[in-house]
């Protein structure tokens, strides 16, 4: 099982703070953001990890992270977005990396206060397809939300005017080695982006999508009031109450 997390993009919901720095970099607490996706696929088992990064400074990743030592890794492996394509798009600059393997993909903006590991050991013991994870949120009009039929996603639905659950798919991803092709397949979307959206429904078509329910606070950094929020959040994890 690989592990991928995706830290290009120019962050500019969060200018200008990212003038000067990658959006990845800045502090959650007392750590750089970009540490917490990392110790989850750590604590999650996922050893074999690349990082994607993009922009005036990607160079810090390297200076900052290293091989990963401080995060109990022997090495760490490091890609480069040049454009603004989304998601998808960098996902795909990592198939020489994941190649026939599984493989965990977060956000580098998202994090989560429980461990994930039971739900990638479950998905190492699926046979195919995909994994994503839902959360029950106030302001599923922001996200992709699933539309659930019994215990399957009957399809994802990106930013709904009109969302038809509050179930928010966050910035976590499992898939097969498969993924890769269907990224070969995609469009850009109005925003000019290869959507992650797209391929998840991808897999629903195909029904190889699994989910689970995250445990516990999910956050994203992605504009100036989840940043505060996930400070907080994190904060209050080591006992600061004000």
């Amino acid at each position: 099982m690989k592990g991928v997390v995706l830290a290009g993009g120019l962050g500019t919901r969060l200018s200008p703070l990212t003038r000067v720095t990658n959006k990845h970099l800045l502090p959650v607490y007392n750590e750089p953001m970009i540490y917490y996706p990392i110790r989850t696929l750590v604590d999650a088992g996922v050893s074999d990890i690349m990082l994607v990064t993009g922009g005036n400074n990607a160079g810090e990743f390297l200076r900052l992270i290293g091989n990963g030592e401080d995060f109990g890794l022997k090495h760490m492996n490091y890609t480069y977005q040049k454009n603004e394509g989304g998601i998808a798009e960098a996902l795909a600059l990592t198939r020489h990396f994941v190649g026939d393997d599984k493989v965990v993909v977060m956000l580098g903006d998202n994090f989560v206060q429980e461990s994930i590991r039971g739900a990638v050991d479950a998905f190492r013991a699926q046979p195919k397809g995909a994994k994503i994870f839902l959360k029950e949120v106030e302001n599923p009009e922001e996200f992709g939300v699933a539309e659930l039929d019994g215990d399957k996603v009957s399809r994802i639905i990106e930013k709904p005017a009109d969302p038809p659950t509050r179930f928010a798919v966050i910035g976590i991803y499992m898939y097969d080695s498969g993924v890769f092709d269907i990224c070969d397949t995609l469009k850009p979307s109005a925003r000019g982006e290869l959507e992650i959206t797209d391929v998840n429904n991808e897999y629903i078509r195909r029904g190889d999508m699994t989910y689970d329910f995250i445990e516990g606070w999910w956050a994203d950094c992605g504009s100036f009031e989840a940043l505060l929020r996930s400070n907080n959040l994190v904060a209050r994890e080591h006992g600061v109450t004000d």
